[in-house]
């Protein structure tokens, strides 16, 4: 048989996936990992535990399919973004990585917007300067640690490390580039502009590729240490969410992904750059050649219920939670919740903002408090897909929906009455290392472009459709509008 491999490189873990060319997933490998926080703020990672998990990953996989490595015609990569590994002129990791989650650059996030100008960044970028990007990264390096800024040679994103690993090239994708805050979102490569008002060394960057686009060749020393074939063409891929899109196909105007986990994502594409003029949406190119995604990320989504269930009944079920908050009327009998319990990102970035149920009297059981979780979740994703239809392509027509949270067929229904649009479930499970797995697909033209391989490929499992609900619980969205607002001031004094 022949087969293509997924390469997710997450926070947590690495994955590889095995696709037949019918599609199907013939085995998964995951090798796990931690990070250190060495200090208050800080999430670090070695680059080297990467490569010895993808090793085993790809290992475990082939093993597990009883496949060899001849029978992968090509890889994919994806993973993790806007984390930073420094690379001195003889390839040596010259520091741990920075991760997206760390917290210590607002500083340098001050200092981009005062040296590119915030409206100007915005309009090149797409972005507001935020933590979690690379770019403040690569400042706060500068900053603090100007001896090692002096050796660095070459600046690689997680999954890109894996790349040079690989092949031995620096390359990166379009979509993992964009959340650098250094790309120029309409011409899709690095700007210029921003590079000289940062006093970046181009340099320091590598060359970036279309999602599908091969970037080099599995090298002889890789190819012993992983067990696939010398020469085997690995393709650019993308970022987790871009590739994740492409795995659910998200990959045309109209057909939203939604992931809820831990935290929530809306993702839109789009065939043309767009962003939001006030930076409250991410806007990148996506892994699709000549098309481009708005982004809104919820920090406690799937996060906001497990708190819930471990504050209130620890060791409870999700299942029975949800079940028994089925028994509730829409609207939780005026009780709300606002899921802000780490800050907030879209539509509201910002790290002051808190938790709340808001409207409690003595009539009101847990069950009332468990669906008023689920609604303000949902309200809260629903906020960042009006920002998007107000500067992206208008309403969607489907939304595919992934994630743990996915699993419950209250939230399910409730998510399609606040969208007021049908939640689709695919067939695949396997998120982003198999879109990266689609993406190598193409790359070897077992497909013609990425639409078609979502058309072979992706089919839908179930589809929930908008209730009786959907249209009273528009009325509670305005009204969950309404709180933060009136509470900000109040988060701030706290």
């Amino acid at each position: 048989m022949n087969y293509v491999l997924g390469i997710d490189l997450s926070t947590t873990a690495t994955k590889a996936v095995l696709v037949a060319e019918d599609g199907l997933v013939a085995a998964v490998g995951v090798s796990e990992y931690d990070s250190q926080a060495p200090q208050p703020l800080w999430s670090e990672q070695d680059p080297a535990t990467w490569w010895q998990a993808a090793r085993a990953a790809i290992h475990s996989a082939l093993d597990t399919a009883d496949a060899t490595g001849e029978e992968v015609l090509g890889v994919g990569l994806t993973g993790q973004m806007h984390g930073l590994t420094l690379l001195d002129s003889d390839d040596q990791v010259l520091r741990p990585a920075i991760l997206w989650n760390d917290q210590r650059t607002s500083a340098e996030c001050d200092e981009i917007r005062r040296r590119v100008g915030a409206d100007r960044l915005i309009a090149i970028t797409g972005n507001d300067a935020l933590t979690g990007f690379t770019a403040p990264k690569l400042l706060w390096v500068r900053n603090h640690e100007p001896e090692l800024y002096e050796r660095a040679a070459q600046a690689l994103l997680p999954k890109d490390y894996l790349r040079l690993k690989l092949t031995g090239d620096h390359a990166t994708d379009k979509a993992g580039a964009g959340g650098t805050i250094l790309f120029d979102l309409a011409a899709r490569d690095w700007s210029p502009e921003v590079l000289k008002a940062l006093d970046i060394d181009r340099g320091l960057l590598p060359a970036t590729y279309e999602g599908p686009a091969v970037t080099g060749t599995v090298s002889t020393v890789a190819a012993a240490a992983t067990g696939l074939a010398t020469g085997t063409p690995v393709v650019a891929g993308g970022g987790d969410q871009a590739a994740g899109a492409v795995g659910t196909g998200a990959v045309t105007e109209g057909v939203v992904s939604l992931s809820l986990g831990t935290s929530g994502v809306v993702f839109m594409t789009t065939d043309a750059p767009r962003s939001e003029p006030a930076g409250r949406l991410h806007a990148f190119p996506h892994a699709v050649p000549g098309r481009w995604h708005l982004m809104g990320v919820m920090l406690s989504a799937g996060g906001s219920l497990r708190w819930f269930r471990d504050a209130f009944t620890p060791g409870a079920e999700y299942g029975d939670l949800t079940n028994r908050a089925e028994k509730v009327d829409a609207g939780a009998d005026g009780v709300t919740f606002l899921p802000y319990l780490s800050g907030e990102r879209t539509p509201h970035p910002d790290p002051m903002a808190r938790g709340a149920f808001v409207g409690l009297t003595v009539r009101h059981s847990l069950d009332h408090l468990t669906r008023a979780v689920l609604e303000g979740v949902a309200f809260g994703l629903k906020d960042g897909l009006d920002l998007m239809t107000e500067y992206g392509a208008g309403r969607p027509r489907q939304i595919r929906a992934s994630g743990g949270g996915i699993r419950s067929g209250l939230w399910r229904q409730i998510l399609a009455d606040v969208m007021n649009t049908e939640i689709a479930i695919v067939t695949t499970t396997e998120g982003a290392a198999y879109g990266a797995a689609m993406l190598a697909a193409v790359g070897v033209g077992w497909h013609a472009d990425v639409d078609a391989a979502t058309e072979a490929w992706v089919s839908i499992e179930h589809v929930t459709i908008p209730g009786p609900n959907a249209e009273r619980y528009g009325e509670l969205h305005r009204r969950f509008q309404m709180l933060y607002p009136a509470l900000q001031s109040w988060f701030r004094e706290v």
